[in-house]
């Protein structure tokens, strides 16, 4: 049992997305030409197959974002729908979305040539969270409890989605290698104007569906259309929701923390400190962060309590913030500080509780100190 759990997660560390269609269609605004690919990509080509897996993978990765859920009009939930249950194809459904998309792009006023890939693809299921020293010290009450979980992961699958990415081109520069007229070989550097994105990079305009709840994840700027300012993916293709990513709701908590710690007197290093801790705690047993609890724990006092809770309704923050883990995990882990005399300094966020290794005290002339503890060795940045 405790094998199946040890190779069962060494298997999801290693897991890539598995696709299982993916087209690429061809926006190019220089010649005026776009070229809509009739066939699929072919995924037996190992670079092609290692390019959409790590292109997909990125966009669902990225903590801004953004959540939607689709309008009850929206046609491109029914044009979705209708592909899941078998009444369409890939193909025909990603000639649909290109065809909208070259078109809308087109009526831009200097539009960027950019090639469309849309992909149906799986994500790995989340691992347990257990690590092998954790496995090992099991109880029989633990194992159990542990294989069921394990159980579910196996029996539930990967989570699947729909994806349209848009990939703006980007001008390189590149060898060529020619012939001259006597025969002689001759190298020239030569200017590429349609290079694809690094997988690695951030994409500015993406869309990913969760086929199994509808609920859309993206990201996109505003673009003139026509003289008018609009989200094309989202408001034009989509027809869904706009909500703030998970990210933004942390930034707009922790920027309303400092606020008001500022307003009462407090130390915000350690309030914001506190509020990171907090939310990434959280994080780990709900995808939400209440309010009511948390301003408690930042907190003592009743007045700060309630300046943060009318400045939470202001800015429309939800009485349960959804908030990602992993978003919440990379957004407040540590916590970086600048003092006015040029110091910096970066700690966990959850130190900022702890006296045992950092400490924040006040002085009789108003300024503050801050003492550091229990330093084992320093190394140079």
């Amino acid at each position: 049992f405790i094998a199946r759990i040890v190779l069962f997660i060494e298997h999801i560390a290693t897991d890539d997305a598995k696709i299982n269609h993916a087209i690429l269609h061809v926006f190019d605004f220089v010649s005026c030409v776009n070229v809509f690919s009739q066939e699929e990509l072919d995924l037996s080509d190992k670079n092609v197959k290692s390019y959409v897996q790590r292109v997909a993978k990125h966009a669902l990765g990225n903590i801004d974002n953004k959540r939607g859920e689709f309008e009850a009009e929206s046609g491109f939930k029914n044009e979705l729908s209708d592909y899941l249950n078998g009444q369409s194809n890939f193909t025909d459904l990603s000639l649909m979305i290109a065809e909208f998309l070259g078109s809308e792009l087109g009526r831009v006023e200097q539009p960027a040539s950019c090639d469309l890939l849309v992909v149906d693809f799986e994500d790995s299921p989340r691992a347990p969270k257990l690590t092998t020293e954790d496995i090992a010290e099991l109880s029989e009450e633990e194992a159990t409890a542990a294989q069921a979980e394990l159980d579910a992961a196996f029996a539930g699958r990967s989570a699947r989605y729909f994806g349209l990415l848009l990939l703006e081109s980007k001008p390189a520069f590149m060898h060529e290698v020619g012939k001259a007229e006597d025969g002689a070989s001759v190298n020239r550097i030569e200017r590429h104007h349609a290079i694809l994105p690094s997988p690695s990079q951030k994409i500015s305009s993406f869309a990913l569906v969760d086929v199994r709840t509808m609920s859309v994840q993206f990201v996109d700027k505003a673009r003139e259309i026509a003289g008018e300012e609009r989200y094309l993916i989202p408001q034009g293709l989509l027809q869904c929701t706009m909500e703030a990513s998970s990210k933004e709701l942390i930034d707009t908590t922790m920027r309303l923390v400092e606020e008001v710690a500022n307003e009462y007197g407090a130390n915000a290093a350690i309030a914001t400190a506190k509020a990171k801790a907090y939310v990434a705690e959280n994080a780990e047993d709900s995808d939400e962060v209440p309010f009511d609890e948390f301003v408690e724990e930042v907190f003592e006092d009743e007045g700060p309590r309630r300046s943060f809770v009318e400045a939470a309704q202001k800015e429309s923050l939800p009485e349960h913030a959804p908030v990602e883990r992993a978003v919440a995990k990379r957004v407040t882990r540590n916590h970086k500080i600048r003092t006015d005399t040029g110091i910096e300094i970066t700690f966990p966020a959850e130190y900022a509780q702890n006296p045992e290794f950092i400490e924040f005290t006040s002085t009789s002339n108003g300024l503050i100190r801050i003492e550091l503890k229990n330093i084992g060795s320093i190394e140079n940045k």
